[in-house]
Order: C-alpha cells, then sequence, then structure tokens
C-alpha cells in the first residue's frame, strides 16, 4: 500500500498555511466555506479553516517538504536514530574500557574466581571454556597495558562522537552531515568485510548490508559528490516538489497570452 507522507505528516504535525501577497497566487490558496476562510496547506495540498500561519512575498514562504523529500527525510531520521544508539553503545563500551584500565588486576582475579566456578557447570553440557573465543579474547585483554586501554577508550569515545555528530546532522538533513556519513560509513565497509572472513554472523551480516545501502541511499538520493546532477539538481527538485512553487508556476502560465492563430 503506498504511503501518503504528506498527510501522515500534517496528522501528526498539523497543516502549513501561508498567504502570499500575489492576489493571483493569493485566490489560487485561499476559499470561502461556510465556517470561515481556509488556507491550502502547503504539505498535503488541503484546505485548513483558520488564519494563515504565515503571510507576505511569495519568496519567503517557507520551504515545506513533500513528497519524495518528505519520504527522504523519513528515511534519514531512522538512520539518525541508529546512528545515535550505536554512539551511545560505543560511549559505554568506552568508559567499560577505561574503568577496567583503572581495576585490571581486580577484574582479573575476579574473573579467574567466576571462571572456576563456572568451568565444571559448562562440562557437564560439553563445553570447554578454556577454548572459548570469548573468554580467549577476555584473557588477552587482561594482558593488555594500561595506556593501551586507554588510547582504545579515546578511540571509541571519538568514533561514538563521530557517530553522535552524524545522528544530529541527519536528523535536521544538513547536507555536511550526509557528506560526513556516506564518508565515514564507506571508510569502515573494508574493516566490516574483515571481520565476516574472521567471524560470520548474521548481526555483522546486517550491519554490513544496512551501511552499504545507507551508504548508497545517501549518495544517489541527496545526489552527492555531483551524482545525478549534484547541488544544483537537488534543488531544483526540491523546489519543484513545492506547492507554492507548483501554483506559482500555474499562475504564470495562466497570465500568459494565448498564441496567435
Amino acid at each position: 500500500m503506498k504511503i501518503d507522507w504528506d498527510r501522515r505528516t500534517c496528522a501528526r504535525r498539523g497543516h502549513v498555511t501561508y498567504a502570499p501577497d500575489d492576489p493571483r497566487l493569493r485566490t489560487r490558496l485561499h476559499a470561502r466555506t461556510a465556517l470561515g476562510d481556509a488556507w491550502r496547506c502547503l504539505r498535503c495540498g488541503d484546505f485548513a479553516l483558520g488564519e494563515p500561519h504565515g503571510t507576505g512575498p511569495a519568496c519567503d514562504a517557507p520551504l515545506v517538504p513533500r513528497g519524495k523529500v518528505l519520504r527522504d527525510l523519513f528515511v534519514l531520521r531512522f538512520l539518525a536514530l541508529e546512528r545515535a544508539v550505536r554512539g551511545v553503545f560505543i560511549v559505554l563500551v568506552a568508559v567499560a574500557v577505561w574503568k577496567f584500565s583503572n581495576s585490571q588486576d581486580a577484574v582479573r582475579r575476579l574473573f579467574t574466581e567466576y571462571l572456576d566456578v563456572l568451568r565444571p557447570v559448562f562440562r557437564h553440557f560439553h563445553y570447554d571454556l578454556d577454548h572459548s573465543p570469548v573468554v580467549g579474547s577476555v584473557q588477552k585483554a587482561f594482558g593488555y597495558r594500561h595506556s593501551t586501554l586507554l588510547l582504545v577508550a579515546g578511540l571509541l569515545l571519538a568514533y561514538a562522537l563521530v557517530e553522535l555528530v552524524e545522528a544530529v546532522g541527519l536528523w535536521y538533513a544538513r547536507r555536511w552531515a550526509e557528506y560526513l556519513t556516506v564518508v565515514a560509513t564507506a571508510a569502515f565497509l573494508p574493516l566490516e568485510v574483515y571481520e565476516l572472513t574472521e567471524h560470520i554472523s548474521g548481526l555483522k551480516i546486517a550491519t554490513l548490508v544496512l551501511n552499504i545501502l545507507a551508504v548508497l541511499y545517501i549518495a544517489l538520493a541527496k545526489r552527492l559528490f555531483g551524482l545525478r546532477g549534484g547541488r544544483k539538481a537537488f534543488d531544483e527538485e526540491r523546489h519543484s516538489a513545492s506547492l507554492l512553487e507548483v501554483e506559482e508556476s500555474a499562475v504564470l502560465v495562466a497570465a500568459r497570452p494565448a498564441p496567435l492563430p
């Protein structure tokens, strides 16, 4: 079923109306009803009762996202939420690594004690903890120097900061954030592919596919790096989707003199 993004957004946020100074254009956006004046919504095109939210020259009217532009904004905000969740998770991991670096010996002793207790239990289920990849990774971490762990925590915080900046920029549909997302995500794709060669998991595959789709979608839909006409074509497409732009074009066509026979 096709989603009507315009009416869906208006139902959630309300209509956006504007009364332009140009009387010809004003007439196309205004209607008188038995219940009072109604103005055409710049997003969904329906007439809404009440005073307009703004008035003035047509060039000062708000550029309201609608149609394909509104759908793209929804996708960007989904990616923004995904980046925000990932950024918060990485911050928590960085904090855990920092705390571990300050109490490495105590954590090692606690881990060894718990491992001795759990080893017979897991052996009963025919699972050898001494050859477990997870246990091996934890034991390997105990051998890292304090300075190395601090460096890892710092790098994780820097990575989390990039993710959170991406999230904020994508939520507000900033073009610089779209470039940052494409570059940063594409830079980590080789690492994600390498991790799959080491160990395959459903989560790693899903993350890789999501990141590849995000790079392709943002680069193509937003016409980044000169693709599909670049910034100029993107701005023209956005303005062509504006209801006010459409009505202005209709007024100009109606005012154009008919060709002589």
